[in-house]
């Protein structure tokens, strides 16, 4: 085989006319790198996207949730934290408490309203995933206050004319049954009578980059300050965030839970409470492997007219070498050799080049997306060296078997035909 690679390399890399074949190996070189740079990056991006928006929706509430019938609150018993975290797949529980609410502030003359969501978390075990996430103002302070503070996602405070150390009007219900604002059957009167106004400190203004529903619709809160405030001595709940450790075995940890919890329990996973976002996330991989086709497709005719164009080259010097007593299985084998030369310089520099640009949009985030619609700011990219190998091995592959077709066709030649053309 030593022959065939030096004859191979001769061939393709040493021009012995003035059509230049090392021209023509330098597209086909570019051809593959360009091809095998595409398909990386691709895979890059596709994972990064999911993986970041998967981690947002995650980090922003849990892996799954358990709430009682009806969003009814209810008084939690140690019994039920024990239980849970007595599950093997269990690796932290978080109670949480909601209560629909309206928000009122003021701009001058004008009186500013929004719908929103208060969710109080406990001082203890606080989320990580908002906490990096505040970009004006801080977390809560520690120390028990005369004022409810809370932290505003940055859509609703730019709705609201707000900022850090700013105060709102929280508008709610006084029933503790329920974290509604409107319960079914009330009528105006109820309604009036049982509203309860509560004034609040800006303490913080956070941004995922998830807007529809979160940021500009979450109001975060100390739990045990919003019970305080809203429930006097009732320390009621609406439910419990469980994290798992391994999130294959999710939906069965899930029904686990609730079986152990019983009765009037019940709890849907991340994936179940946001399955719009999720399905989205599923149709961008499904386009993938459509993605992955199309250029290789394009690889692989891209070395078969380049190997094409070397035998029309070469076709005397293929007739010296039939003429030499070359069989046509080594003949074959130079072409074939040729191929891998390409195509290993072309998938070495293309790996080069996706790298490269990986790396350094990770550090200096060039190119940027309308966080409105993706909910990411710059392009994401995840770096897998499994994505690397992969790519190359079946670029490499699918070189190796269409280049077969233009090496038959080079042992094809009569060493008479060849040699007078």
């Amino acid at each position: 085989m030593k022959s065939e690679l030096y004859i191979a390399r001769r061939f393709a890399f040493k021009p012995r006319s003035s059509s230049k074949p090392t021209f023509i190996v330098f597209l086909a070189v570019a051809g593959i790198a360009l091809g095998t740079a595409a398909l990386i990056l691709t895979l890059s991006i596709v994972k990064g996207f999911s993986t970041q928006i998967e981690s947002k929706l995650i980090g922003f509430s849990s892996h799954f949730q358990i709430r009682q019938a009806q969003g009814n609150l209810f008084y939690p018993l140690p019994a039920d934290t024990l239980r849970l975290n007595n599950i093997e797949n269990i690796d932290s529980v978080t109670p949480f408490m909601e209560k629909s609410i309206i928000l009122q502030s003021r701009e001058g003359e004008n009186e500013l309203i929004k719908p929103a969501m208060l969710k109080g978390f406990s001082r203890e075990n606080p989320p990580a995933f908002l906490q990096k996430n505040i970009v004006d103002g801080a977390w809560f302070p520690d120390e028990t206050l005369p004022s409810l503070h809370i932290l505003v996602g940055k859509p609703l405070a730019e709705s609201l004319r707000l900022s850090p150390g700013s105060r709102v009007m929280i508008i709610s219900t006084a029933k503790g049954t329920s974290g509604k604002l409107i319960q079914a059957g009330d009528n105006i009167v109820d309604l009036l009578s049982s509203m309860e106004l509560e004034l609040a400190t800006v303490s913080g203004i956070y941004e995922t980059g998830l807007n529809e529903g979160f940021d500009d619709y979450m109001v975060i809160a100390d739990l045990e300050a919003m019970q305080r405030f809203f429930n006097a001595e009732k320390a009621l709940l609406s439910g419990y965030e469980v994290m798992v450790k391994d999130i294959e075995r999710l939906n069965a940890t899930a029904t686990e839970s609730v079986d152990a919890l019983g009765y009037p329990f019940y709890g849907y996973t991340v994936f179940e409470r946001y399955a719009n976002l999720f399905e989205w996330l599923k149709l961008q991989r499904n386009i993938t492997p459509l993605l992955i086709i199309t250029i290789t497709v394009v690889a692989v005719f891209n070395i078969i007219s380049t190997l094409l164009v070397l035998i029309i080259e070469k076709t005397k010097e293929i007739g010296m070498l039939s003429a030499l007593g070359l069989v046509p299985g080594k003949i074959s084998g130079i072409f074939l050799a040729q191929a891998f030369l390409i195509a290993l310089i072309g998938i070495l520099v293309g790996n080069m080049l996706a790298l490269g640009f990986s790396v350094f949009e990770l550090h200096f985030h060039l190119i940027t997306l309308p966080q409105k619609n993706y909910f990411i700011k710059h392009v994401p990219i995840q770096i897998e060296l499994f994505d690397y190998l992969m790519v190359s091995c079946v670029v490499g592959l699918l070189t190796l078997v269409f280049a077969f077709i233009p090496a038959r066709v080079a042992a094809a030649l009569k060493p008479g035909t060849a040699l007078l053309s």
